[in-house]
């Protein structure tokens, strides 16, 4: 094969991840022309054909799948030489840049930073967004992880590895004064509820909990938002699903009381990093250090 071209590498790099050739040619300020020429140029050095057109948009071939896997690794490894020679190694390695989702439990994600509070000479930042802008602050090396309790889509591309942190049962909790004497769901049809939202992996779970034992609850309210639950919990006097590390604060103070945990049902918590040559001791530390004392936080 001809020596490859890295410039048409890249402007293919960049096309198949917009799959829109005018949009991508406007982004780097060339011409569509001279961009598909480019790639036309690099499909005649591979001898493949990258692309195939549907109306407007571009999709990959299986050749184009295969070339791109290799060039998010290329580019990505590219993005992140830049990044530490640009900052310096030694300042990179001394900055956390933390990415959540911001749907999730501020509860878990303070415990997950504990360890940063105590630490002279590092300085972390904490940034809440939904996962597609986290994943692009990733890629951009804007961030060095990412907490989620879903965990990341990895047909999206080669970019991601992901670590399971911890798991939290699912509990049923509400006001002490209002726990049924008998077991569930006797005592249960007249209380109020407050849930995930529907079709949440966790509302999903625990409505096939309720149709296994028959029961439909009286649904006052619902949210996908943990912090959101977590109000809900303390303050509306229904009883809410919710893992318990979301109204730790709560339990121990009294103001609310666990009824039950529901059975094999669990908010799982990853981190996610993209794959690079160089991880910053902090982030390895900061993940060891919390494996070590999350049975302390109440998780497993």
């Amino acid at each position: 094969m001809s020596k490859l071209n890295y410039h048409h590498l890249y402007y293919f790099w960049k096309v198949a991840n917009q799959g829109n050739l005018t949009q991508t040619a406007r982004n780097l300020h060339v011409s569509q022309s001279a961009l598909s020429t480019q790639i036309k140029q690099l499909e005649t050095i591979m001898e493949v054909k990258l692309f195939e057109r549907e109306g407007r948009k571009l999709t990959l071939t299986d050749s184009g799948v295969r070339v791109l896997a290799y060039a998010n690794e290329i580019f990505s490894i590219g993005e992140e030489l830049e990044s530490v020679l640009k900052q310096g190694i030694e300042h990179r390695y001394r900055r956390v840049r933390i990415g959540s989702l911001a749907t999730m439990s501020r509860n878990f994600i303070e415990a997950f930073v504990a360890p940063l509070l105590t630490q002279q000479g590092v300085h972390f930042s904490l940034h809440a967004g939904d996962m597609d802008n986290l994943l692009d602050g990733l890629a951009r090396h804007e961030l060095d992880l990412v907490l989620s309790n879903v965990n990341v889509d990895f047909h999206s591309g080669p970019l991601w590895q992901s670590q399971l942190l911890a798991r939290q049962p699912l509990s049923v909790v509400g006001p002490p004064a209002l726990k049924p004497e008998q077991a569930f769901p006797l005592g249960y049809d007249t209380l109020r509820w407050v849930l995930p939202a529907v079709n949440t992996p966790l509302r999903i779970a625990f409505d096939g909990f309720c149709k296994r034992w028959q029961f439909t609850p009286t649904i006052h309210g619902e949210a996908d938002d943990m912090a959101m639950l977590r109000l809900l919990a303390r303050d509306s006097g229904a009883l809410a699903v919710v893992p318990e590390v979301v109204v730790r604060d709560e339990i121990q103070q009294g103001i609310l009381q666990r009824y039950m945990i529901l059975p094999n049902v669990f908010e799982h918590f990853y981190a996610i990093t993209i794959k690079q040559k160089f991880v910053p001791d902090t982030v390895r530390d900061l993940m060891l250090e919390f494996d070590s004392q999350k049975v302390e936080l109440g998780v497993e």
